[in-house]
């Protein structure tokens, strides 16, 4: 089978779920951005090729390369290196206060709104007002 694939910047494309990587060389660098031809062989060889040269690549799986909570848990120097960080993390020096801007004005909030434009019914009710008291007084 015969399929083309994208070089990535990283000399590296995708086939099958697996990640190639081109070995790095004058004629892989060119390849960067570009089109090559992947080869699947009947006996599932892979083969890399472009412009019918072929490539030194190795091939990665990420399937076959998990590791197991217990194999993390098992690492007798996990503990040495957590109790580092930690006290690394203890002995930094907390961030520094940041202030807005606003109080860097001088702003303080009052807790009151400013009075701004009265609404159309205030000025009817305003002049309604106004009438009647005209009217009585």
């Amino acid at each position: 089978m015969r399929d083309k694939r994208y070089v990535t910047k990283d000399l590296t494309l995708k086939y099958d779920r697996k990640r190639i990587r081109l070995e790095v060389n004058d004629l892989t660098r060119g390849l960067v951005g570009k089109y090559v031809d992947v080869y699947e062989m009947p006996d599932g060889r892979i083969q890399v090729r472009a412009k019918g040269v072929a490539l030194p690549c190795s091939i990665f799986d990420p399937h076959q390369q998990r590791v197991t909570h217990a194999a993390i848990t098992e690492n007798k120097h996990l503990t040495a290196v957590l109790a580092h960080i930690k006290e690394e993390q203890e002995k930094a020096t907390p961030p520094p206060k940041v202030k807005p801007v606003s109080a860097k004005n001088g702003y303080k909030k009052t807790g009151r709104r400013p009075p701004g434009r009265p609404s159309k019914m205030e000025a009817y009710y305003e002049r309604r007002r106004a009438e009647r008291a005209a009217e009585t007084g």
